[in-house]
């Protein structure tokens, strides 16, 4: 029995490797409906049969990203390919910089592309075999994750009867609950992400071509998509490369210029835009939410990092709903010296979770908000219940 046992756990290690792919093209899905089961449950209450209603919800997502390509992506390409092409000059002015401030030399792109041409020269045929292979790859798991998006939008109760046929009814009740907020926050999540970055690649364009600097358009929306969908440090990533090609293409005073845009257009989104189109949403500690993608990163490749921040606000918004908080002891452990208890007793007729903390501390605030965000999902929740929407 004990070989046996081993047998089995090498087998079930290997298989969950093995769809470890599956299971993430799966999770996107998942998402994805979880992001468009509103517009679903909008054209079910108008009369429409939900099979249809998932086809009209999930079809209209991607011709309006099809519109968006056709609108700029012909100008979008056409940059790309201009940026792509002067890449060597560009290295060559990053050299030439380097060496007269630093005194440091870089190696020639030509010596670049040589040595990798002799290291992996022998590898080009499997090379072009692994790059059909791959493509071959993204077009079936793309299939996928249609066919399983549009299976869940249009099964929806059905399959989640399914689901709670295995559960008690005082379970099926928790998980249906459970499962109408991670809806309504996961929803809310997606979408405040997707206009955030929005705002960012429209605002960062129109600054880049009022400063003429080139590559506009796809600078922008690398800016604005790597600021939201990274936490922490995606501003600053997806500012470094239009600062690098203002640098090389412009001179220093328009690099300067691209700098200040990047960290005042922060500043404003953070004060203005952020608070706005994220009041519905989960708000998380930027420690967490980086650590969280990184991890995701590590485990499921580039997929999961950008997953990483939805499976992240379902489990705060979980977190937030059922896990009850108590009121905290008084030790010198809790607030620094000289300074009194940031977190107080539970308000009258609050829960535990409801504690008040100084308005001058933002981690604080946060949980505040956070807290108020779960309690708005569970209100909007039971406003859907009263309104007859199953």
């Amino acid at each position: 029995m004990a070989v046996v046992a081993v047998f089995v756990g090498l087998f079930a290690w290997d298989a969950m490797r093995a769809l470890q792919g599956l299971g993430v093209n799966i999770l996107i899905a998942f998402f994805l409906a979880l992001a468009l089961e509103p517009v679903v449950v909008w054209l079910v209450r108008h009369g429409w049969r939900r099979g249809a209603a998932a086809a009209v919800a999930l079809l209209g997502s991607i011709v309006v990203a099809l519109v968006v390509l056709a609108l700029f992506g012909n100008l979008f390409v056409q940059q790309l390919v201009q940026l792509v092409q002067t890449l060597p000059d560009l290295y060559a002015s990053v050299q030439v910089s380097v060496a007269e401030r630093f005194d440091v030399v870089i190696p020639d792109s030509d010596d670049l592309l040589r040595q990798a041409f002799d290291q992996f020269g022998e590898d080009v045929a499997s090379g072009a075999l692994l790059v059909g292979t791959t493509i071959l790859g993204g077009i079936f798991a793309s299939l996928t994750i249609l066919l399983v998006t549009y299976y869940l939008l249009a099964a929806g109760p059905a399959f989640r009867a399914a689901v709670c046929r295995w559960l008690t009814p005082n379970r099926q009740e928790e998980v249906l609950r459970l499962w109408e907020i991670t809806q309504v926050k996961v929803s809310d999540f997606i979408t405040s992400r997707i206009v955030l970055a929005a705002l960012s690649s429209v605002f960062t364009f129109v600054f880049l071509a009022i400063l003429q600097t080139p590559y506009a358009l796809p600078l922008a929306v690398f800016t604005g998509v790597v600021s939201q969908f990274v936490p922490t440090i995606g501003t600053y990533l997806g500012g470094a490369l239009p600062v690098a090609v203002a640098l090389t293409s412009q001179g220093l005073p328009q690099a300067l210029g691209v700098l200040g845009f990047i960290i005042g257009y922060q500043q404003l989104e953070n004060l203005y835009f952020s608070p706005k189109v994220s009041a519905r949403a989960l708000e998380m500690n930027p420690a967490v939410s980086f650590v969280v993608v990184l991890a995701f990163g590590a485990v499921f490749g580039a997929l999961g990092a950008f997953l990483a921040l939805p499976v992240a606000a379902t489990i705060q918004a979980v977190a937030n709903t059922y896990l009850q908080r108590h009121e905290l002891i008084e030790s010198h452990m809790l607030h620094d010296p000289g300074r009194g208890p940031r977190y107080g007793a539970p308000r009258d007729g609050g829960s535990p979770g409801d504690a008040e903390a100084e308005p001058s501390d933002r981690a604080s605030r946060r949980r505040r908000a956070n807290r108020r965000a779960a309690r708005e999902a569970a209100e909007e929740v039971e406003r859907r219940h009263e309104d007859g929407v199953e």
